[in-house]
């Protein structure tokens, strides 16, 4: 925590560390290997018809599309066992305290947030150093989805591979009943996803606007600008 400060809207504010280093690197590389899997999946789902002048097999672009579609699930994957990790050894911020808690504060917290970002509530504020509780639930439920994509995936997969690991998931595909239905509940789940980046992004924006904490920024330093007020009510 710096002891670094600035008045803004005759409040004093005060720099804090919120999310570190490995988090940063984890949460834009998780964005990349999500965009280039919807994209990629999408394609695959419905692959469009290309004309070209030449044998199919010399141009392999829809062999290209899937090899960046397993190279990219296998680098979420790894970025979802690193974010399961760093929950038990991140700062107070980062850790799974912030994503599902049966303490009565989060879950009053998260119904006071849901009045502020979703009814629009005038004359209602809300400060959070790290994650919100609606935010932090949402991740908890995002993680469900990540675990969910991961099983379904690679239980595909292992149709098509002799690699080790995609055999692992076979087991998937007998307990949903077949690969059609794995299919289903993989696509549902990528539409979750999109969901939650539209609804993720727009809140962003939303409470870097409203409140000018830094909460884009934060994504890139790491720091936020808090309320001098609210950073001693969370050290009592």
């Amino acid at each position: 925590m710096s002891t670094h400060q600035i008045g803004l809207n005759h409040k004093v504010m005060r720099r804090v560390y919120v999310f570190s280093l490995p988090i940063r690197f984890f949460h834009w590389i998780n964005a990349a290997s999500i965009t280039i899997l919807i994209i990629s999946g999408l394609i695959m789902a419905n692959p469009p018809a290309i004309q070209q002048g030449h044998e199919a097999s010399f141009g392999y672009w829809f062999g290209t599309v899937r090899f960046i579609h397993f190279a990219a699930a296998y680098i979420f994957t790894i970025g979802f066992i690193f974010r399961i990790y760093w929950m038990f050894m991140g700062n107070k911020y980062e850790r799974w305290e912030n994503f599902i808690s049966m303490n009565k504060d989060f879950w009053r917290d998260m119904r006071k947030v849901v009045r502020i970002d979703v009814l629009l509530r005038k004359n209602e504020s809300h400060v959070s150093i790290g994650h919100n509780a609606l935010a932090g639930f949402s991740y908890f439920i995002l993680f469900i989805l990540m675990v969910v994509m991961i099983l379904t995936g690679f239980a595909l997969y292992s149709n098509m591979s002799v690699a080790l690991f995609p055999q692992w998931f076979t087991w998937v595909t007998g307990l949903l009943g077949g690969d059609i239905m794995v299919r289903s509940v993989h696509h549902v789940a990528m539409w979750g996803f999109i969901l939650f980046i539209l609804i993720h992004i727009y809140l962003v924006f939303y409470h870097d606007y409203v409140e000018g904490h830094g909460e884009i920024s934060s994504m890139g330093g790491g720091w936020k600008f808090i309320e001098e007020e609210e950073i001693l009510k969370e050290e009592k």
